[in-house]
């Protein structure tokens, strides 16, 4: 596994606007302390059980959705060996029902057990009360949600979002790659996923480099963010990650957050459009429509637009949300003739 550590700062010497200076820079940091005051926290370092008394004093009462699998190849949600299903079983309860589990099965041999992605505001009213970074993100609206477990490992993916993630409880470990490194990390399919997003092929604990031998590339450009309960690590969007839950029980937040309006679309769904009207095209006309491509979407936006006078521009000018109706509308026309 890679060596290289994420850059580490001390939440004391943060000044004003931090966020604003990571996001610029495009990188991951570990900020460490940046939530050393919750409550969770403490009461982590406390016991185990502090910790489940804590955060079930703000449940609401709702079953979430929980991964149940085997400790072998610690604890890692993956796909079966013939790429058929999944190594864990998917199903909801109570979460008191998974916390007693985690606690009858506390040895490194029972099962591994993960609830993720789980909405704060929903299945947890009050938590935020006196666990949150008000202000942090400005205008942008950001997803709040836990992730608690026993010891698990999330396989290699990436989010569409800027992520923070605060460690609350038990110890947690992120290998991080940069997104140039797509094709050195041999994405899986497309669906279904482990967890609704794709994810490397490769262990990076373990990789089988005779198999996938582009992935030492991906070692090579990787970094490794080793969190404390209480530390924090910022992350941008698209950056794949490892994620290690390395304790007998671990809470973490996170906040995932855009830096464009709710009106933008995903580009994901251009990305599977793309499979459906260009991937098959020969060669010399798929080059074209890179060529179409850099100049209306990568390319600077003032090159496509500012040759035409403003009543002519279209969806070339600023996206507004009306301007963004119509173009859905067009896509929509275009998807269903």
């Amino acid at each position: 596994m890679t060596r290289r550590q994420t850059r580490r700062i001390a939440a004391s010497d943060l000044t004003p606007g931090w966020l604003d200076d990571l996001m610029a820079a495009q990188r991951p940091v570990v900020i460490g302390g940046l939530v050393d005051g919750w409550p969770l926290v403490a009461a982590g370092r406390q016991s185990a059980q502090a910790a489940m008394d804590r955060l079930l004093a703000n449940y609401g009462g709702a079953p979430v959705t929980g991964y149940v699998g085997a400790q072998e190849g610690g604890g890692r949600f993956f796909y079966n060996d013939e790429l058929t299903g999944f190594n864990f079983d998917r199903g909801q309860a109570p979460l008191p029902d998974y916390l007693d589990r985690i606690r009858a099965d506390a040895s490194d041999e029972g099962p591994a057990i993960y609830i993720g992605s789980t909405d704060v505001d929903r299945y947890f009213p009050g938590l935020r009360t006196d666990h949150d970074l008000p202000g942090l993100f400005g205008a942008a609206v950001p997803t709040v949600s836990l992730w608690i477990g026993n010891r698990t490992v999330a396989a290699t993916h990436y989010d569409s979002s800027h992520n923070l993630a605060c460690c609350l409880v038990g110890r947690r470990r992120f290998t991080l790659f940069p997104p140039d490194q797509v094709t050195n990390l041999y994405p899986g399919p497309l669906s279904p996923t482990p967890g609704g997003q794709v994810v490397s092929m490769v262990d990076p604990a373990a990789p089988d480099l005779a198999r996938y031998p582009r992935f030492a590339q991906a070692l090579a450009a990787g970094e490794v963010a080793e969190l404390e309960p209480g530390d924090a690590l910022f992350y941008p969007a698209l950056w794949w990650h490892q994620v290690e839950a390395r304790d007998g029980f671990n809470i973490m937040m996170n906040y995932w957050w855009d830096a464009v309006p709710d009106f933008i679309d995903t580009p994901m769904a251009t990305l599977l459009h793309g499979l459906l009207s260009i991937r098959a095209r020969p060669e010399p006309e798929r080059m074209a429509w890179r060529a179409l491509f850099d100049h209306y979407l990568f390319g600077p936006a003032q090159d496509a637009r500012d040759h035409l006078p403003d009543h002519a521009q279209g969806p070339l000018a600023p996206l507004t949300p009306l301007e963004a109706r119509r173009l859905r509308a067009m896509v929509m026309q275009r998807l269903n003739r």
